[in-house]
């Protein structure tokens, strides 16, 4: 067998397209394989597959699959037909998207290699400008996503993020069932509620059955939430209230610090569980807290709400809220009031126990990429790899198949 006929046979072109030449070219080497199809051989419309003869043909390219060290490109007299309803038009080849540079085989390589790398990295590893490849992505991940199917979805996390620096946010929606990623839009707030609710629709999602949808304690989306969802229950995630809380320590330790005690290198011994901590550190917070009774109250407080919410009992928590509302510390006193005014959200997480666990995992997945990758050019981009990285895509790489050719 002539190479020809190898590479025709390893490329499965089928029946009507053939190598017509292999060549080693340029510096380095390239392999390059020129493709052609038999003479007289009629192609269906692209438009409604009607068999039509051929008008006139075009030379294009496409970059496949390596040869072992070398870089291998197809090239192809690519026929346009005249069809008598739509005119000329270009015929799709089997080995390639329409549109694309690449070979099927080529884009599937792409889409596994981006799903576990940095696309700079991915570039490098490809011999591909990343610009490239970015169009690859896109294509498949916005097809896939634009397909999900969000009839099933009942309960959602909310989280925002930062996607570039300077105050500039997105915020994210995660089925808290399957812990898919569903929707990524710019800003948040009110504004971001509202898209997704209808975005919802198009994805065959219904917002009268959303059940839960669990948050931070932020206006901006509690009213969004009332709004576009107002038969949904409001829960308000415990590592969120753990947040707080958190500050409100740090808040006490600043006012200790400002009247004068001795605090230096006491951050990273009060902040976090015991079980986190060194046992330098927590020798370090047991003399904090024997020296500055603020602080050990604060501390004690701290520990006794992350105890509480561990329970589904309101009234423990009731009796927290009035036991830091008389604790003399400030920022207590004003945690406690806020419990109180968001109070069935947090006795919904309670309850229900739903947590923003998993978009917690996602946000830090996605942080990691964006540092990995020195940033993206553009939100459309961090969506992208968002999408493609948490959002458990159904990706349609089409296989490598001819199409059907037909003889006068």
């Amino acid at each position: 067998m002539t190479p020809e006929g190898l590479f025709t046979v390893a490329l499965g072109l089928g029946e009507g397209w053939s190598v017509k030449s292999c060549s080693f070219e340029g510096t380095p080497p390239e392999l390059l394989l020129k493709l052609d199809f038999k003479a007289g051989h009629r192609f269906g419309c692209p438009e409604c597959g009607a068999n039509s003869p051929t008008h006139d043909t075009v030379v294009k390219r496409w970059r496949h699959l390596d040869f072992f060290q070398y870089r291998c490109e197809l090239e192809a007299r690519v026929p346009r037909v005249y069809c008598q309803e739509h005119g000329v038009r270009l015929i799709d080849v089997p080995w390639g998207r329409a549109g694309s540079g690449f070979t099927l085989l080529f884009e599937a390589l792409v889409m596994m290699v981006c799903r576990e790398m940095p696309m700079a990295a991915a570039a490098a590893f490809l011999n591909e400008h990343d610009t490239r490849l970015w169009r690859v992505v896109a294509h498949y991940v916005e097809e896939a996503q634009a397909k999900r199917d969000w009839s099933h979805v009942k309960n959602v996390l909310i989280e925002e993020t930062s996607s570039k620096r300077g105050h500039r946010y997105v915020t994210n929606f995660v089925d808290a069932t399957t812990r898919e990623l569903l929707l990524m839009v710019e800003g948040h707030g009110v504004d971001a509620i509202a898209a997704f609710h209808g975005e919802l629709a198009k994805h065959n999602g219904d917002a009268e059955k959303i059940e839960l949808l669990s948050m931070d304690m932020k206006p901006a989306f509690i009213a969004g939430a009332h709004r576009y969802f107002p038969k949904a229950e409001v829960v308000f995630d415990h590592f969120h209230i753990m947040q707080m809380v958190g500050k409100a320590v740090d808040q006490v330790r600043k006012q200790l610090s400002w009247e004068g005690a001795q605090m230096k290198g006491s951050l990273w011994a009060i902040r976090g569980n015991s079980w986190t901590r060194s046992s330098s550190q927590m020798e370090k917070r047991q003399q904090l807290c024997n020296a500055y009774p603020k602080l050990a109250r604060a501390l004690g407080l701290r520990d006794l709400l992350q105890s509480v919410l561990k329970e589904e009992d309101p009234e423990m928590l009731s009796w927290w809220c009035a036991r830091a509302s008389r604790s003399r510390l400030e920022p207590f006193v004003r945690l406690s009031r806020s419990i109180k005014k968001h109070w069935n959200g947090v006795v919904a997480f309670m309850r229900t126990r739903l947590t923003n666990g998993a978009m917690e995992a996602i946000n830090g997945l996605l942080q990691l990429a964006k540092r990995l990758a020195r940033g993206f050019r553009s939100l459309r981009h961090f969506r992208i790899m968002a999408y493609l990285k948490a959002g458990k895509l159904q990706l349609e790489v089409p296989p490598f198949r001819p199409l059907p050719t037909h003889s006068k």
